[in-house]
Formats: structure tokens, C-alpha cells, sequence
């Protein structure tokens, strides 16, 4: 059963994840999740100053307000400074992400936190964290319901927000003259995947969560060409790496974190490559009809 936990927490994670992502994409704004992971870990400790110890709501509140923070500094460099999104996305992760790693090893004696297992995860020791009633009635892993609920959040927003999020990606200037707001838009999307990115955390890690992010909807998005179905593979693609990926870590005994960031990247060069050669074969086909006329 341990094991059908975590393919299940895998699994919502690389759907939660890679909903947001497909829209990411889209926008030319991938590397945002990047940052985001990074950058929310000064808030991790800063919430445990604050509190005392290491209770989900609290790190939630404390990595998901550095992750907001993030975002608009992303978005002012960018509008206010001029400066390209890809630039203003590194200047504002990478000293924020290093404001964290001092935090962490100035006060190494004091918090329990290390950066590691921030940056790495392992999904294999969610089974150690279970959420026990007070009957004493054991639920399961307490990660698999927080993912569980994060992935529902974000399916209600999409399924909720999907005019707004399609307007404001596809053509921004057409839904400022209907009336929709895309800075609105914009920074509701950067919160749910401020949230999302956190909420993976604990499961498995910032390398993961960016892998899950990108990998999935990057695979989609070669194969379909409409938002739709685009959004639909990339659950079905989220669900296969979690199941290969553990397995694979299974057969190797290696860090089913690894091997789920592994399985996505094969499966990716397996899509792009026989995607290349059917658009080769296609030019080739459409040569011939060409040269016969």
C-alpha cells in the first residue's frame, strides 16, 4: 500500500503541477517554476522563526508569500526596469534563493531545515508522515491529502478560470478590450503556482517539482496544438512518470525522485524524436507531390 501512496502522490503532483505549466509554457514563462522553488526558501525558515516548528500551514503561508513576493518582483523588473522576463526571473531568484541557503547555515544549530532535502525530496518517506486521527485511526500519508487537495484547487481554478486563462495567454490585447484584467489573471496564475510549487515541496523537492512543471506540458505541447487536449495529455504523461519512475527506482533501488525526473526526460526525447520524424517524413511526402506536379 506504501507503495500505491506514493505513485498516487506522484502522480497528483505531475497533474498539479503540469496544469499550471501548460499555461506557463504558453506564456513564454516556463523557468517562472524554477524561480518560484527557489526562491520560497527564505520564507521556509522565516515561517519557522516565526512559529516554531515545521507544521505545513505555517511553511505553506511563510514559502508561499516569498513565492508571490517573487513574482511581482519578476514582473516589476520586468515592466519597471525593462528588463527581459529571463533575466528579471534570474536576478530575483538567485539572491533570494541564496538570502535562504545563509538563513539556513548561519542558524544551523537552531532549525532543523536543510537545504538537501528542500532542493532533492525523496517521495519514498511520505509513509513516515501520517495523518492519525484522534481515535488513533491511521488515514495515510498526511502529503498525499495535501496534494490531493492542491490538485482539486487547481483543476476548480482552471475549470473556472478557463476563459480568462485562455484570453489573457493566447491574445492579452484582445482580453483587455473585452474587460479582463491580465495583470489579474496573470498574478492569480503565478499565486496557484506559488502554492502548488510549495505544496510539492514536501513530497519531492524543488528539482522535481521544476521537472514536473516543464516536462509534462513541453511533451504535450509537441504533440497537440490546441489548449484542450494539450492539458489532458499532460495528466496522462503526469501519471506515466510517476509510474515508471518508481518502478525504475524499484528495479535500480535508486531515489524514486531521480527516477520519476528521469522517465520524464525519456519520455520526452521519445515524443520529440518520433514527432521529428514525422514532420521529416511529411516534408518528404509533400516534396514528392511537389516535384510530380
Amino acid at each position: 500500500m506504501d507503495g500505491m501512496y506514493i505513485i498516487i502522490t506522484a502522480a497528483l503532483v505531475a497533474i498539479s503541477c503540469g496544469l499550471l505549466g501548460c499555461f506557463l509554457i504558453l506564456r513564454k514563462m516556463a523557468m517562472v517554476g524554477d524561480a518560484i522553488s527557489h526562491a520560497v526558501l527564505p520564507g521556509i525558515v522565516i515561517a519557522f522563526f516565526v512559529s516554531g516548528n515545521r507544521e505545513t500551514v505555517p511553511m505553506l503561508i511563510g514559502a508561499g508569500s516569498l513565492g508571490v513576493l517573487a513574482t511581482f518582483l519578476i514582473e516589476y523588473f520586468h515592466r519597471k526596469g525593462k528588463l527581459q522576463t529571463d533575466a528579471s526571473i534570474g536576478v530575483t531568484f538567485t539572491w533570494l534563493f541564496a538570502l535562504g541557503v545563509i538563513l539556513i547555515s548561519a542558524f544551523a544549530d537552531k532549525v532543523d531545515i536543510d537545504q538537501d532535502c528542500v532542493l532533492y525530496g525523496e517521495i519514498g518517506l511520505i509513509e513516515l508522515d501520517n495523518w492519525i486521527l484522534n481515535s488513533g485511526f491511521i488515514m495515510g500519508p498526511r502529503v498525499f491529502y495535501v496534494m490531493l487537495f492542491i490538485t482539486l484547487l487547481v483543476v476548480g481554478f482552471i475549470l473556472m478560470g478557463y476563459k480568462g486563462l485562455y484570453f489573457t495567454t493566447f491574445d492579452p490585447v484582445y482580453a483587455a478590450t473585452i474587460g479582463i484584467s491580465t495583470a489579474l489573471w496573470h498574478y492569480l496564475l503565478m499565486g496557484m503556482v506559488s502554492l502548488t510549487t510549495v505544496a510539492s515541496f514536501e513530497a519531492v523537492g524543488a528539482i522535481l517539482v521544476v521537472a514536473m512543471i516543464v516536462v509534462p506540458p513541453a511533451t504535450a505541447y509537441l504533440i497537440s496544438e490546441k489548449l484542450k487536449p494539450m492539458l489532458i495529455l499532460t495528466c496522462v504523461f503526469g501519471v506515466i512518470i510517476a509510474l515508471g519512475g518508481y518502478y525504475l527506482a524499484v528495479w535500480i533501488d535508486g531515489s524514486i525522485a531521480g527516477a520519476m525526473a528521469t522517465v520524464a526526460g525519456l519520455l520526452f526525447a521519445i515524443v520529440f524524436f518520433t514527432h521529428r520524424i514525422q514532420q521529416l517524413n511529411r516534408s518528404k511526402i509533400k516534396a514528392q507531390q511537389l516535384s510530380e506536379i
